[in-house]
């Protein structure tokens, strides 16, 4: 299928020219809008770390710097906001995430981020008395290891709550999904399925199937359910999880699978005043053949919605333990993971994306995964070089001191999950002590002076960066657990990885990610100063204002 609109007018119909700014200086008859001061201001500018207050004109920064020095420059229109002492940090950047599915699946979806099978047993059963029958029911957010039974849910729970349903329940990993036995038949998988490339079918003692399908394997349900989302219900979803999203600080989210449907969706939250982030949307390598023929390039688009990288995915889930490594998980002698896409299908999608000059992200987590993808890159890079393609490795999770090099060297970007540590400490038991000592490796990679950044992945983590910060301080779970305490990093250091390492992994650090003379005028107001308050306390510090181009987003 054919794009509906081309490079031309995709730049045009987001109806976004460039910001105008201003320099003050003592010739300047223009006053700032706004002056913020009396404020503990964190710029993640390495030469003028600190300041105590800000001007803001035409959705920029003009000035920073002491309250005497910027407040000298405001006028009889200028709005004053005394912060009283409280902390600015720039705008969070999101560097990985799946914004415009989650908000859809939030609203149109069965939340299953619940303590018992039984509870969404009782979710799913409310769903589908108001579903009629013969129709899909979609659930998200299922996490295993976050409910009190101790096991999968299976085919059989789910066929207790309605013989009238086809049930799919997605893992809030992403990777597997839970059907019940009305999808098993309708999708004729039975004892004698045969596992498809990259997937595997779960099955029980009997080789029955249980009704777990994990990557591939999906698509063989998937393909049935129809789409019956409507443009609105996407604009809808945007609206509303890019408002969450900055109510917990975030101004810039990547949608690290984004298509044609959604960044339409974000186009129009944008149009009708319904974007409270700016967005750049990664495109699957599934519809990257429609935009090189429009002529859409990686930049395209400007500082509210931009087209990012092209996606694809090379292994399995951390979450759900299907990553690729090189030694088995802890406890399955005989378990891997799962290789999704091989070299020679990763190679042949990349080296069209590279000649088209498109960033290229390889979601890779295991160690095999990671390696698999960094030999894509170093071929196409030899075979047709370019200048800064910044490729990214999405997640990037297990590492070794030989990836670290080849990374190092083509200067790779990491994009680990930031609330892993914290939020899914009980599924460390998996990988191991020794093994967490070389995974989400921020010391690591900023030690060798690698960009690495800060993601979420939601809906697979939790979003909010206060508690990215605490995990990749901390390295400690919510039960007290330390996993890989030799890659502790600094709150300062958690900081810049927050914003400006997040703006340079979309080629935009030169207009956001920190607070400087010029750059976008988008920043967070905190109660409390991260750097001052219990390490194991951050995670309640909370985020009294939010702005994005000069204007407040959320204010509690």
């Amino acid at each position: 299928m054919k794009s509906s609109f081309n490079r031309r007018q995709f730049v045009n119909t987001l109806g976004m020219g460039s910001l105008g700014f201003v320099f003050l200086n003592s010739f300047s008859q223009t006053h700032p809008e706004i002056i913020m001061h009396n404020a503990n201001i964190f710029t993640s500018n390495i030469d003028y770390p600190k300041a105590q207050a800000i001007a803001i004109s035409n959705g920029k920064v003009i000035a920073i710097g002491n309250d005497a020095d910027i407040l000298r420059l405001s006028g009889s229109k200028t709005r004053r906001i005394n912060i009283g002492g409280k902390t600015i940090t720039p705008g969070f950047i999101d560097a990985h995430s799946h914004p415009a599915y989650s908000g859809r699946a939030h609203l149109r979806n069965v939340d299953c981020d619940l303590r018992s099978i039984q509870a969404i047993k009782d979710a799913i059963k409310s769903k589908s008395i108001e579903t009629r029958p013969g129709k899909w029911i979609s659930g998200f957010k299922y996490d295993d290891t976050k409910t009190t039974d101790g096991r999968y849910i299976n085919r059989y729970d789910l066929d207790e709550i309605t013989p009238n349903h086809p049930i799919l329940i997605t893992h809030r990993g992403g990777h597997t999904v839970y059907v019940n036995s009305k999808a098993l038949k309708m999708a004729k998988i039975d004892k004698s399925t045969v596992d498809p490339k990259g997937g595997f079918i779960v099955r029980d003692e009997n080789g029955e199937p249980t009704g777990l399908l994990k990557e591939n394997a999906v698509e063989l349900v998937n393909k049935l359910i129809p789409n019956e989302f409507s443009a609105k219900d996407n604009q809808e979803g945007v609206k509303l999880i890019t408002q969450m999203m900055a109510r917990s600080g975030i101004t810039s989210v990547t949608d690290a699978y984004g298509d044609q449907k959604f960044l339409t969706a974000y186009r129009d939250a944008y149009k009708a005043n319904e974007l409270s982030t700016r967005i750049n949307c990664m495109i699957g390598y599934f519809e990257i053949d429609d935009f090189i023929d429009q002529g859409i390039k990686t930049g395209d688009g400007d500082e509210w919605v931009r087209i990012g990288g092209m996606k694809l995915t090379c292994d399995g889930s951390i979450s759900e333990r299907t990553a690729r490594l090189s030694k088995p998980y802890i406890g399955r002698p005989n378990d891997y993971g799962i290789i999704v896409m091989d070299e020679e299908e990763l190679y042949g999608h990349a080296i069209k994306a590279q000649k088209a000059d498109w960033q290229i992200g390889i979601h890779a987590n295991g160690d095999v995964g990671i390696e698999k993808s960094l030999n894509v890159f170093e071929k196409i890079q030899r075979e047709y070089p370019r200048n800064d393609p910044r490729f990214r490795l999405e997640h990037c999770t297990v590492i070794n001191d030989e990836i670290l090099k080849r990374i190092k060297k083509l200067n790779v970007i990491p994009n680990p999950f930031s609330t892993y540590v914290y939020f899914h400490g009980e599924k460390m038991v998996a990988y191991g002590k020794e093994r967490l000592e070389n995974m989400f490796a921020v010391k690591s990679f900023l030690d060798l002076g690698i960009n690495v950044t800060q993601t979420s992945d939601y809906p697979p983590g939790p979003f909010e960066p206060m508690m990215a910060i605490q995990s990749s301080v901390t390295r400690t779970d919510m039960s007290g657990n330390v996993w890989g305490a030799s890659q502790k990093i600094s709150v300062e250091e958690a900081l810049k990885v927050g914003t400006i390492n997040g703006a340079y992994a979309s080629y935009e650090e030169h207009i956001k990610g920190s607070l400087e003379i010029n750059k976008l005028a988008d920043l967070v107001v905190l109660d409390e100063d991260p750097t001052h308050v219990d390490t194991d306390k951050i995670i309640d510090i909370k985020i009294e204002r939010t702005m994005v181009n000069g204007n407040w987003v959320y204010e509690s």
